[in-house]
């Protein structure tokens, strides 16, 4: 069956924006400059203002701002670095490419996102960071987590793939740590046409390096002065980025309005997703939750209603990253076999959101029968 509603629906956007959107791709073909330009140097400053911080880097995709916010911050082989399993492999991955070790730490059992309670009994002599994800938009529980980073004298790289516009105690995330990593795949709050990720720092050194490492080491073109890489956002995605960023905001709160219309229908049938008191939820994802979900998932295609799971198996549980090393990770486990992402997308239509409530709560109706 062709899915009637998808979870998520890039094309959307896209087509709602076409004209300004057409026009930004057109300026640049017209520009003859296509790699690190003046729309990605307009963009960086752009995201940076946007988010309270001072620079920002645009690169590759959200993978490569992780590695290389991590090696802006001097993360090398045999440091640990602290994160959780609940998130994208990507965290993890970006990790290892320093050569650095992941330390799993649990989740907190209302927002899925990092437990500051976990991370004290997890540093050791080697532990130089901690990242925090904040998972499907909401964000991690930040004063804690730098206060204990402080004390240990840690470096925080907040993981804000999911999280674009989402605020902790009316600051923006991104702007609470030493560094900040986005990802600008093309489901995410703010997405590309393809892949795409910025690095935020409001630190001149970090920032300096950055630049640096995301093409060959240079300072001086064709000069290599520290082991650097190919990883460049650019100019077309970064014109899109600036013409969508211009709607982050009211698509954020549309966002929110399907949330709350979700929460007060579907609340007696799954447990819905909270928002903790002094924080803004991006909802880059609604998840919901219930022992059932499997049975539930397969009664939503049968109605054309999409969903996916975010995310199947932990990574401390997958085979790449399994050891015989027992992990104590009890509510990362305990969840991965009742979440379950249903469509959200600021496009959403409101009749849209009546068939997916109707079809949950249908399923539920011919279960109890």
């Amino acid at each position: 069956m062709k899915l009637k509603i998808p979870s998520a629906n890039p094309k959307a956007e896209i087509e709602e924006l076409k004209v300004e959107i057409n026009q930004a791709i057109n300026s640049v073909l017209d520009s003859g400059k296509y790699i690190l330009g003046k729309e990605c140097e307009t963009f960086e400053q752009e995201f940076a203002d946007y988010n309270g911080v001072k620079y920002g880097c645009g690169v590759s995709s959200g993978t490569a701002a992780i590695h290389l916010a991590l090696k802006a911050l001097g993360i090398k082989t045999g440091d640990e670095v602290i994160t959780v399993s609940h998130t994208a492999v990507a965290t993890t991955a970006a990790i290892e490419m320093t050569g650095a070790k992941p330390i799993f730490v649990d989740i907190s059992p209302d927002t899925f996102t990092l437990d500051p309670n976990k991370i004290s009994e997890l540093i050791s002599n080697k532990t130089k960071a901690i990242i925090p994800v904040h998972i499907y938009g909401h964000p991690a529980d930040m004063d804690p987590i730098m206060e204990i980073a402080k004390h240990n004298k840690l470096y925080v790289l907040e993981d804000c793939a999911q999280a674009h516009g989402a605020l902790y105690k009316g600051k923006k995330v991104g702007s609470i740590g030493d560094i900040a990593a986005y990802s600008f795949y093309p489901t995410k709050n703010l997405g590309a046409i393809g892949d795409g990720g910025i690095i935020l720092t409001s630190n001149f050194g970090y920032f300096e390096k950055l630049k640096m490492l995301r093409e060959y080491g240079w300072k001086n073109r064709y000069i290599s002065e520290i082991h650097g890489f190919n990883s460049r956002l650019d100019e077309i995605q970064a014109a899109i980025l600036r013409v969508k960023l211009r709607y982050l905001d009211s698509n954020n709160f549309r966002r929110h309005e399907i949330a709350k219309k979700y929460k007060k229908l579907l609340s007696p049938f799954v447990l819905t997703p909270i928002e903790k008191q002094n924080c803004f939820h991006a909802f880059h994802l609604y998840v919901i939750q219930h022992p059932k979900r499997d049975l539930l998932q397969k009664f939503l295609f049968t109605k054309g209603v999409g969903s996916l799971v975010h995310y199947p198996e932990p990574i401390h549980l997958q085979p790449l990253y399994s050891s015989s090393e027992r992990l104590d990770l009890p509510i990362t486990e305990k969840i991965k076999s009742q979440i379950l992402s249903i469509p959200m997308y600021p496009q959403l239509k409101d009749i849209e959101i009546e068939v997916v409530v109707s079809s949950i709560m249908e399923f539920f109706d011919d279960f109890k029968t």
